[in-house]
């Protein structure tokens, strides 16, 4: 990527340029500007570029043409600031920096500010370098948040590497490094943790933002010391007053749009009913698989979405773009049609569909039509990146046995209750039958089994416990080697011996996401950097999602997007019960709990 020189070393050629003494690179005639200051659109204005950057947006840029410069007829459309991302994970579509941005490029993304905590859990930071590196090549703004929680919860869980200040401290000199990624562990913060104020420490020194994750509705005392902590945002909300005591309190709240989480709807209500300020509300998307960047879109699907729930366009494009920018500290480069900042531009012909017409990022013309027209070669990860699936033998079905209570008929056991659309669980219970010395899933009551399967270290560990929501009414068993945030191994099934042979297919292909019934492999996507990520094209990335969930639809299942409730059943920091590798976590009081009651 040609590097856009800071704008202090361009003012003289802004100014020729705006004063029309030296031709710009390139002018869009013709367009009616979206002005995310003013919340304005201003028809019959021109925007003239120069080095990537704005140099004049008004009427009339005729002074600015000269022999040379690129004419670019907006036909009377819109011009909208490029799509900011303001909190999100690349690892969760499946696919590299390089293609998710060849992805999401299309659908009018300029910048996203990534958190790349998955590979760091299995990596370390020579994973986080990788990606930064990666990100610095692309032609968008790709901003990197350093992992601040690696493992997100010590103590419950066994990452496959570990972050800590020192790390974080390191970090924060890399060029393209923004900020502190999400500080998922709460009660370190209002408990006083060393280790995590030392991070959140070194990111304030070096005059950079805090990410928050505070994943409790609990607004008394422990919240406003997690506020008083540092963390300057947070998407894990799913209430509307969830929302509004974060703003209050001089956070942003980030209302996201993923592939399963669906928070903008009541979260919006902040603005459209309760009048707050709509500046210090951001859109994001926090986790999108490829089958979504593919079909559906990216940010742009988060503003429609959220213009569909009644908030006015401008005000959505505002909270995808200026806020975002603004939070940052990048106001001055992205996220407006100004002077001075970054060609990143959007041409649509509606201002509330938003259809995606042409982008330009940095001055260039990317995409055209949904046809991306950058040059993105493929990023070759190192050897160490892949390999990374360590089982230490070979799985069989008794592995996944559940040993009753001595003499008990049937058991209550604990069960993970999983919420459609949302990230949270519930801590539900079940009456489950015994058999033969051992306690059986019952599909009757949607209660199946799942594992955690340790796969950093080779111990061959395996925790077992119940699920309910998926559905599941055959033999079958999912697994996937994408479980947040530790990144074991997670099945889920009915049938112990497919869940042995799904476990084994994902320790030879190098990770993944697999599913089997009666015996049979269904669908599988291969995930070999990391046990995260594929090299190959989003599309067939997606095409393979799309099999999988067909699959996991063959075998009973009618969640929304069920592989994203399934890849964070073993997330240890967001209530209510969870699994590790250490065993079944109440995260409503960060312990581990026992599966069967007394």
């Amino acid at each position: 990527m040609t590097k856009i020189k800071p704008w202090q070393e361009m003012t003289k050629e802004l100014v020729d340029v705006a004063m029309g003494r030296k031709p710009a690179d390139s002018v869009i005639k013709n367009g009616r500007w979206v002005n995310v200051y003013s919340a304005e659109i201003i028809p019959q204005t021109d925007v003239a570029i120069f080095g990537g950057r704005i140099a004049y947006v008004g009427p009339n840029a005729d002074h600015a043409i000269g022999d040379n410069t690129e004419i670019i007829d907006a036909v009377d459309r819109y011009l909208v600031p490029g799509l900011c991302d303001g909190h999100m994970h690349v690892e969760s579509g499946m696919v590299t920096v390089t293609e998710f941005c060849r992805a999401v490029i299309p659908h009018g993304t300029t910048s996203m500010f990534i958190d790349p905590h998955e590979i760091a859990n299995v990596l370390g930071l020579p994973g986080v370098k990788l990606m930064h590196d990666e990100a610095e090549t692309m032609p968008i703004n790709v901003y990197v948040q350093m992992p601040s929680c690696v493992p997100s919860a010590p103590g419950l869980e066994t990452p496959g590497s570990e972050i800590g200040p020192a790390e974080v401290a390191e970090a924060m000199g890399w060029p393209n490094i923004i900020g502190l990624g999400e500080m998922m562990n709460f009660p370190g913060i209002f408990m006083g943790d060393e280790k995590m104020h030392a991070e959140v420490a070194a990111t304030m020194q070096a005059g950079k933002t805090v990410g928050g994750h505070y994943a409790s509705l609990d607004h008394g005392l422990p919240f406003h010391g997690y506020v008083a902590g540092g963390p300057a945002d947070d998407h894990e909300i799913t209430r509307v007053q969830d929302g509004i005591e974060r703003v209050r309190r001089g956070m942003r709240s980030m209302l996201r749009l993923g592939s399963a989480w669906y928070d903008v709807a009541t979260q919006i209500k902040a603005i459209t009913e309760q009048r707050l300020d709509s500046r210090n509300f951001i859109l994001c998307t926090d986790d999108c698989h490829s089958g979504t960047l593919v079909n559906e879109g990216h940010m742009n699907r988060v503003v429609r979405h959220a213009i569909a729930q009644g908030l006015p366009p401008i005000t959505a494009i505002q909270m995808a773009t200026l806020n975002t920018a603004q939070h940052f500290g990048l106001e001055r480069e992205i996220g407006s049609i100004a002077p001075g900042r970054l060609a990143d531009i959007i041409i649509s012909s509606d201002i509330a569909t938003l259809p995606i017409e042409t982008v330009m990022a940095h001055g260039k013309i990317i995409s055209q039509n949904g046809n991306l027209a950058a040059d993105l070669p493929a990023y070759s990860y190192p050897d160490f990146a892949v390999g990374t699936i360590h089982l230490g033998k070979e799985m069989v079905a008794a592995d996944f046995e559940i040993p009753a209570p001595a003499d008990a008929k049937s058991v209550t056991a604990k069960v993970i209750g999983v919420v459609e659309n949302q990230a949270p669980t519930k801590a539900i219970t079940a009456e489950l039958a015994v058999q033969d010395g051992l306690v059986n899933s019952d599909p009757a009551q949607d209660v199946c089994q799942i594992a955690l399967v340790e796969r950093h270290k080779g111990t061959s560990a395996v925790t077992n416990a119940f699920v309910n929501g998926f559905g599941y009414n055959v033999p079958c068993a999912v697994a996937s080697t994408v479980a947040h945030d530790s990144h074991h191994m997670i099945v889920v099934g009915t049938s112990r011996a497919d869940m042995a042979l799904a476990a084994n297919r994902l320790g030879e292909v190098g990770g993944g996401v697999v599913v089997f019934k009666d015996g049979v492999e269904l669908a599988m996507v291969e995930l070999p950097i990391a046990g995260l990520m594929s090299a190959e094209r989003a599309e067939t990335v997606a095409a393979k999602a799309d099999k999988m969930v067909a699959a996991m639809a063959d075998c009973g299942c009618t969640l929304n997007n069920a592989y994203m409730q399934h890849s964070l059943l073993a997330l240890v920091v967001i209530p209510e019960l969870r699994i590790s590798d250490l065993g079944l976590v109440d995260v409503t009081q960060f312990e581990f709990v026992e599966l069967f009651e007394k």
